[in-house]
């Protein structure tokens, strides 16, 4: 039985916006929704960074431009590209989350956005994602094959309680009600 959904698709193919129309419509229809998704910060119309944005709202660092970063203090630099990831904001943003999702009822769906290298770096978040994925239903978003696999990109799409949708621009406006009806069935 599929009891969770994830999407996949190039960068900047609507997969976040997805997710958004998808909490606003589930919230809607009396579903719990918890959980996080990315953001692109821009400066001057020039992209610095990501963020993470918790469905209530909060915000912190996930990545930005080496030369905006804060200062590495001594610690291990993790870097995708030219960004620069802020392992401890990342982490004090979304574990939290996991947690009381993993403890609560299980009619909520829990918003994960998405697995991606940035958020693999956290050994905290690979365990929480394998948690939460045997503990309530997940709305997703995970990267397209390319390069080396992620392991737990690859495992999330292997399960057999996964369905994944790949989103384009030619099917991105047509693909929630879709997503919805899956995502209800498997949080009734």
């Amino acid at each position: 039985m599929i009891k969770h959904v994830f999407l996949t698709g190039p960068p900047g193919v609507g997969k976040t916006t997805l997710v958004q129309k998808a909490c606003e419509a589930l919230v809607s229809s009396g579903h719990t929704v918890e959980g996080f998704y990315t953001q692109e910060v821009r400066d001057g119309g020039r992209r610095v960074g990501f963020d993470v944005v918790t469905v209530d709202g909060q915000r912190g660092p996930l990545s930005r431009i080496r030369d905006m970063a804060a200062a590495s203090h001594g610690g291990r630099e993790f870097t995708v590209g030219q960004y620069v990831v802020d392992l401890s904001s990342f982490e004090h943003q979304v574990l939290p989350l996991f947690r009381k999702a993993a403890a609560a009822d299980h009619r909520r769906v829990f918003i994960i956005d998405e697995i991606g290298k940035m958020e693999l770096f956290s050994q905290s978040f690979i365990r929480a994602v394998r948690n939460i994925l045997d503990s309530c239903t997940v709305l997703g978003t995970i990267p397209v094959p390319k390069g080396k696999p992620l392991a737990l990109v690859e495992e999330v799409r292997k399960r057999d309680d996964v369905k994944v949708f790949t989103v384009s621009k030619e099917n991105r406006d047509s693909l929630l009600p879709q997503i919805l009806s899956v995502l209800q069935e498997c949080s009734s």
